[in-house]
């Protein structure tokens, strides 16, 4: 079979290890997740209600436009329903962006580490992947414009980035915008933009009228607690959604994930509740790191990265054994850390006291 040249070493993404199959391996009881940055207080009450009282006809095809799910993002964001696109997670949103930009001959611009997606896409696409390195966790943002050429199709700034939990703040980043031309299209990827409470933290909406290049994608799956549904969104101008809504297969977000996506976007009580208690289970890492003289990154998002100064797989490895599960920080570019997902003040307690043991050996 004629298969892309340029996939052949890509390597497919790796989820963590299911729990179950981590139970089973270690003769575990309990286990606790904390390498997905999945909410730990699950999703709005109100979406578990309406699963109760309501039936879904499971034969019927979903709404291909998600209408109402639009709709309600218009209302929330004071925009038109043309404005939005969706996706199956914002993973997706990011492909079929890559997909109706990218090609050979062209390149894309990216901070790095950063989500792997970026260049994933780019390089099934055949497109080249100019990475430019954080700065202290931080994006280079000088550099990625001086990068910028006539084949540059896309330039991606994740905001709280991932895997360092470092934003952009507003003066940095329309000084940013306004250095990038018109021809690129510039995605701001705000996967967790609900956990952000940074003051001078800017407002990506109200961006979108002054840059009618700028694409912003946030995502159901995070603060929303709705991971498993799979629904993430992007907002534009009319003009980009619509040239780039071709390559959005008809059927892509299902029944239940926009149901659920739009109950849960009218429950703010829930959002804000979990937003509070990431920052003070940011605190607990935050004290434990200063106690044990450990670098971090502070981090505007729902996960802290931790220099423990050890080998990042053979401290996953321990932490497995213990039942947690963390992420490596081999696979995201900093070998000697741990990306650990801010778990509810009991979970976090629970993994600190074991990484205390550990450092002791």
């Amino acid at each position: 079979m004629n298969i892309k040249a340029q996939i052949t070493n890509l390597v497919p993404y790796k989820p963590g290890k299911p729990s179950d199959e981590v139970k089973k391996e270690f003769g575990l009881s309990e286990i606790v997740k904390l390498a997905s940055n999945e909410n730990p207080f699950g999703c709005s009450p109100k979406v578990n209600e309406w699963f109760k009282e309501n039936g879904v006809n499971h034969a019927i095809y979903p709404d291909g436009y998600a209408t109402n799910l639009r709709d309600s993002l218009a209302k929330k964001y004071s925009l038109s329903p043309e404005q939005f696109i969706l996706g199956n997670g914002s993973d997706e949103i990011i492909q079929i962006i890559s997909r109706a930009m990218l090609e050979n001959g062209k390149n894309t611009i990216m901070p790095a580490p950063s989500f792997p997606q970026y260049k994933h896409n780019a390089i099934i696409e055949g497109a080249e992947a100019i990475e430019i390195p954080l700065i202290n966790g931080a994006h280079d943002l000088q550099k990625m414009a001086e990068a910028i050429n006539e084949q540059t199709a896309i330039v991606w700034v994740c905001s709280p980035n991932n895997p360092t939990g470092k934003y952009i703040n507003k003066e940095e980043l329309i000084s940013f915008f306004d250095l990038v031309p018109s021809h690129v299209l510039i995605v701001l990827d705000e996967a967790y933009h609900e956990y952000a409470v940074a003051e001078d933290y800017y407002d990506a909406i109200s961006l979108l009228e002054s840059y009618p290049n700028l694409l912003v994608t946030r995502t159901f799956s995070k603060a929303y607690g709705l991971a498993g549904f799979r629904v993430g969104y992007g907002m534009a101008s009319p003009s980009i959604i619509q040239a780039i809504e071709p390559v959005r297969e008809p059927f892509n977000t299902n029944v239940l994930g926009q149901t659920a996506a739009q109950i849960a976007l009218e429950d703010e009580t829930f959002l804000q509740n979990c937003r509070e208690q990431n920052r003070l289970g940011l605190e607990q890492y935050y004290q434990f790191c200063e106690e044990q003289g450990l670098s971090y990154f502070p981090s505007q998002g729902n996960f802290i990265l931790i220099d423990f100064n050890r080998d990042g797989d053979l401290l996953f490895q321990e932490l497995m054994k213990k039942g947690y599960i963390v992420r490596s920080g081999q696979a995201l570019g900093y070998p000697t850390a741990l990306r650990i997902t801010i778990g509810s003040k009991d979970q976090n307690e629970k993994i600190i006291s074991v990484l205390k043991e550990i450092l002791k050996n």
